[in-house]
């Protein structure tokens, strides 16, 4: 593979990554195929899940509780290999209380470790293990039982 390309497929990947922070932001769930595999694997911290429909259902659950939300993905790591790859990229997702302006936030911060497969339609996730670091705020801005997501 071309040194071109691989610089063509990483930025690909970086492009998709802030896809799906904006994705999230604006909780258009339609459009989280832009980004994975329909039959993805993933772990967000509540154990292994497999599917899209269950990844939506997984955001659903905590996002579609809160008011607004900054998803930034950062300091990303690709790695190319042919028509597989696999990334790192940190992860910091603010999230306020709903219909609260000045109210309360919820604060993740972790690692997206993704791996990824070219498709036909591009790449997409195949697999994400999501690794928190560190929690701050109040956790019932999403979620009464606050064991999970960012």
């Amino acid at each position: 593979m071309s040194e071109i390309q691989t610089l063509l497929d990483e930025r690909q990947i970086v492009r998709r990554l802030s896809r799906f922070a904006r994705v999230l932001d604006r909780k258009k769930w339609s459009e989280l195929s832009d980004v994975f595999a329909h039959n993805l694997t993933f772990n967000y911290g509540l154990g292994e899940e497999i599917g899209i429909d269950a990844l939506e259902r997984n955001m659903r659950r905590y996002l579609d509780r809160c008011g607004p939300t900054q998803h930034l993905i950062g300091s990303m790591i690709v790695d190319i290999d042919g028509d597989h790859a696999t990334s790192r990229a940190y992860v910091q997702a603010r999230h306020q209380r709903q219909d609260d302006p000045v109210g309360a936030i919820f604060d993740s911060t972790g690692e997206y470790v993704d791996r990824w497969l070219r498709q036909a339609e591009g790449w997409r996730i195949v697999r994400r293990d999501a690794l928190w670091f560190l929690h701050a705020g109040d956790p019932d801005v999403i979620s009464a039982d606050s064991a999970g997501l960012g």
